[in-house]
């Protein structure tokens, strides 16, 4: 059928064309109106005359399969598509502002407002693998945000869907991307691993933090591959007062193999929350680029990224979780502590890439002044982080696996939950006390309860098993899971 000509003042479908917002390599904007929706939207029509690269039609049938499937408020809403037999186009919520692209002439950025970023980046990312989606095109011009504040991705046509056929990748035998941000299994035709995204993630936080792309501007498919054997200089080595913290991070993700990065957006999103408990390592250190025996190695196949067979998104994210133990380091018994332990050690055990992270709220008074210092004269908060240390040493984790934290509130199960919302966590592990069935307990609610109840996440409630008439010297506490 004959394509409508798309002018201001058109009807299509009832939506009321506006102006032409902008024109890119694959689609062009429009503002459009509907007079039964009454949010700002934009019309995406891609690019299909004479010469147009054929790709910008696949890439618009990915875009137009995927973004109806997609939730959540780090990606514009959907409200309208429809396929070439007549006129092919997907109605978006239209995002006030602009993109981090106009951000450019301001590099380089401070690191605190780059860490900042960074963590709303990995956030949004986090949500979108959640649902099944590898981006495959981070970059300045594909983030913006919300004037609450959390990070929207736009441009999803060359993503991947776990669920949907991935028309990209049969159709063409070359990699569809930015190249710049392009991660080094792309190269090798790998398109379902999120660690990608993650590459692609610190390339930007590289380029905002030094002005200068860690891969260069290089555009030709030999350039590229490049990237297979060789790293990029180390930030440090461009500006000597790079914080340590935030080399580790960023030379972690743009880590060849994408094993030795974060497993997940999640894990990278509470590092960049939490930089004062990332475990530096060498990374964070380093003014040179690794060595040409290690180079020479890659590029002659020995260490080379390895392909790997179909990876599932969703099994992936569930290898490495966030896992949060609530413990009561000034009140909890030593059978609910030790029950808590042998609980959170046989989860840490069946999953190799979890990381724990060990909270204890310390309760503050509605009325009173609360101190800081105990009757000993002993800090309060830093007694009980070490408590947490030492409730730890048994399950014998790696440093970069377990984090500690106090949390101060007046309601410690609110604590707990937004912490666990705050920081993507995917289980908690909370106690519960004998006397949680007492009448005040009743009356009021307890801790364990109200998380079970509200918890975003998986919640594994524990209880020490009430003593028998006799217990044999040397056997362990049990615990009761609920």
């Amino acid at each position: 059928m004959e394509q409508p000509v798309i002018q201001t003042g058109a009807v299509i479908d009832g939506f009321t064309v506006g102006e032409r917002v902008h024109t890119g390599g694959m689609a062009t904007l429009w503002s459009v109106t509907h007079p039964d929706i009454t949010v700002p939207l934009l019309m995406k029509i891609p690019l299909v005359s004479e010469g147009e690269d054929p790709a910008a039609i696949v890439s618009f049938e990915m875009e137009q399969m995927i973004l109806p499937r997609l939730k959540g408020p780090h990606v514009p809403a959907c409200f309208a598509t429809s396929d070439f037999t007549r006129q092919a186009y997907v109605v978006i919520e239209l995002i006030p502002g602009q993109t981090l692209y106009f951000r450019l002439p301001e590099l380089p950025l401070p690191y605190e407002e780059a860490r900042l970023l960074g963590g709303k980046i990995a956030s949004a990312l986090a949500d979108l693998h959640r649902q099944n989606v590898i981006h495959h095109d981070v970059k300045p011009s594909s983030i913006m945000f919300r004037e609450s504040g959390e990070a929207v991705l736009v441009d999803f046509g060359l993503s991947h869907h776990n669920q949907l056929p991935d028309l990209l990748q049969e159709e063409f035998r070359v990699p569809y991307g930015t190249a710049p941000y392009m991660a080094p299994e792309r190269l090798l035709g790998v398109r379902d691993d999120p660690r990608s995204d993650l590459f692609s993630l610190a390339v930007l936080l590289y380029f905002f933090t030094t002005g200068v792309r860690p891969f260069g501007e290089t555009e030709t498919l030999a350039g590229m591959r490049r990237r297979l054997w060789r790293d990029p200089h180390p930030p440090r080595k461009l500006r000597p007062d790079y914080p340590p913290y935030l080399q580790e991070v960023v030379m972690r993700c743009l880590e060849i193999e994408p094993v030795s990065r974060y497993p997940t957006a999640s894990q990278l999103a509470f590092d960049l929350a939490h930089p004062d408990q990332i475990k530096l390592t060498a990374r964070a250190e380093r003014v040179t680029r690794d060595s040409l025996t290690t180079v020479w190695r890659r590029r002659f196949n020995q260490g080379m990224v390895q392909v790997e067979r179909k990876v599932d998104v969703a099994a992936q994210l569930a290898a490495g979780p966030i896992v949060t133990v609530a413990i009561d380091t000034a009140e909890g018994t030593e059978e609910l502590n030790a029950a808590l332990r042998v609980t959170a050690g046989r989860i840490l055990e069946t999953l190799p890439a979890a990381r724990l992270a060990c909270i204890n709220v310390l309760k503050l008074g509605r009325i009173t002044i609360d101190r800081t210092l105990d009757q000993q004269g002993h800090n309060k908060h830093v007694d009980r982080l070490v408590a947490l240390k030492h409730w730890a040493m048994p399950l014998r984790l790696d440093e970069s696996r377990l984090t500690v934290h106090v949390l101060e509130a007046i309601d410690p199960a609110s604590a707990i939950l937004e912490f666990a919302r705050a920081n993507h966590v995917d289980h908690i592990i909370v106690g519960a006390r004998r006397d949680s069935d007492s009448f005040v307990r009743t009356l009021l609610g307890n801790v364990s309860a109200k998380i079970a109840s509200e918890a975003p996440c998986t919640v594994t409630v524990v209880r020490p098993r009430r003593p028998a008439a006799r217990l044999d010297s040397g056997k362990a506490a049990g615990a009761a899971v609920t």
